[in-house]
């Protein structure tokens, strides 16, 4: 029998009907954390108590996060708010309200997930917790009410692809441009219902907010979920955010089986940019220079990072946003806001002329009410989508990039990469 990848060691440890899964095995597994969110509709409290539900399983481990609607911008966010506030009360399960950011971001701020986690969100980023050695997947408000009710969940263990990083970034090359790349060789299909496992020495590199990042965009390729390993970079970070377990290392076996391998050499990459109206639709950064842009958006559970805000500021300082050009943009937490203000990051956007969001889903779908472009706008957006109306105009074309070149063309007026001499990835 060969070896086991991360994904393998992670459902075996939680089936409780078969001691040893793999690839294609059917099984039901216990889940350590839920989080629901108010973009939902109908929302898994709903259809818990469709199915007879009275209390959750646990409310420990149930998270209820307004994070879509964060600016609460019209009565039926409102309608949903006040539904989940009830639902919390009810269950005694943890209300994170309006204004407090995104719920892969908070969460991971709280310390709630780390290594061999599992994790169920009804947003399909939540692949974005691989960051943490854990598996994170995004469910429909069905599979989470179910869940809710049992603390289990049902899963068919999916082929791993292995993602090997090796080489050192360049300048202005960033974990967001290593999302797209992979997005690129794979193209929105190509890791249908796949975990992607990230391995190589590039890694080391790599902070958990790039691992994020990557993570963040495996659903972009089709898959399933993401997941990186278990290193001192990552314990570091779970210890200074409070993780309250035992940190178990997850890594894969050598000579575990993967569908297929891709690798990447980071140090022949150069900044891409996905261009309208598929995440797939890749090309190198600099045969896009010169585009005029109307719009820029930096933000999102993609790229609202502390470090992404530093990046921009870092182009942004001393400088103002082009004429005819709208910045956004917007931390992805409260903490992170905080964070800005104390190194003096919100000040610099505001002197350059940008638009502020409310912690949260701001400027990433219309959603949100927030950063929606006029007619014909070419907008620049550091997140992780750029389907056809995806910022709530149909009208509106959609230029996917890293911090780092949206706030240099937000200041340029058009497409443009920042000279060399920029900070490189961390």
């Amino acid at each position: 029998m060969t070896g086991k990848t991360m994904v393998e060691k992670i459902l075996s440890n939680k089936s409780k009907s078969m001691a040893d899964v793999r690839q294609g095995d059917l099984t039901i597994v216990d889940v350590d954390l839920m989080v629901c969110h108010d973009a939902n509709r109908p929302q898994a409290s709903d259809i818990f108590k469709e199915m007879g539900g009275d209390k959750v399983y646990d409310p420990d481990k149930v998270k209820l996060v307004m994070d879509h609607a964060p600016g609460v911008p019209n009565q039926s966010a409102s309608g949903i708010h006040a539904k989940m506030r009830e639902f919390s009360s009810e269950q005694g399960a943890e209300l994170i309200g309006p204004g407090e950011g995104i719920c892969h971001q908070i969460l991971a701020e709280k310390g709630e997930v780390g290594p061999g986690d599992l994790v169920l969100g009804t947003d399909s980023h939540t692949c974005t917790n691989g960051a943490f050695n854990a598996i994170g997947v995004g469910v429909g408000t069905s599979d989470l009410a179910a869940a809710l009710l049992t603390g289990k969940t049902w899963v068919k263990v999916p082929e791993s692809f292995q993602v090997e990083l090796e080489g050192s970034f360049p300048e202005n090359v960033y974990p967001k441009d290593v999302a797209l790349e992979i997005i690129r060789i794979l193209k929105a299909d190509g890791a249908t219902y796949k975990a992607l496992e990230f391995t190589g020495e590039a890694i080391k590199s790599i902070s958990v907010a790039g691992r994020m990042t990557i993570s963040n965009m495996a659903v972009e390729a089709g898959a399933k979920t993401a997941i990186f390993p278990f290193d001192n970079v990552l314990k570091d970070w779970l210890e200074h955010s409070g993780y309250k377990k035992e940190m178990t290392e997850i890594s894969p076996d050598e000579d575990a089986k993967y569908e297929r391998k891709i690798v990447i050499d980071v140090s022949k990459l150069r900044p891409r940019i996905s261009l309208p109206d598929q995440v797939e639709n890749i090309t190198d950064g600099h045969s896009t220079e010169g585009l005029p842009i109307q719009q820029a958006v930096i933000g999102t559970c993609t790229n609202g990072r502390l470090e992404d805000l530093r990046e921009a500021a870092r182009i942004l300082e001393n400088k103002k946003v082009a004429q005819g050009v709208k910045l956004f943009i917007t931390p992805a937490s409260r903490e992170t806001y905080a964070q800005a203000l104390e190194e003096g990051i919100i000040e610099i956007f505001i002197k350059a002329g940008a638009i502020l969001g409310v912690p949260g889903c701001s400027g990433c779908s219309g959603g949100a009410h927030f950063a929606i472009p006029s007619d014909g706008d070419n907008v620049i957006t550091a997140a992780n989508r750029n389907f056809v109306g995806r910022l709530g105009n149909k009208k509106a074309h959609i230029y996917l990039a890293s911090p780092a070149v949206v706030a240099q063309s937000a200041v340029s007026g058009h497409i443009k990469i920042p000279e060399e001499g920029g900070k490189t990835a961390s």
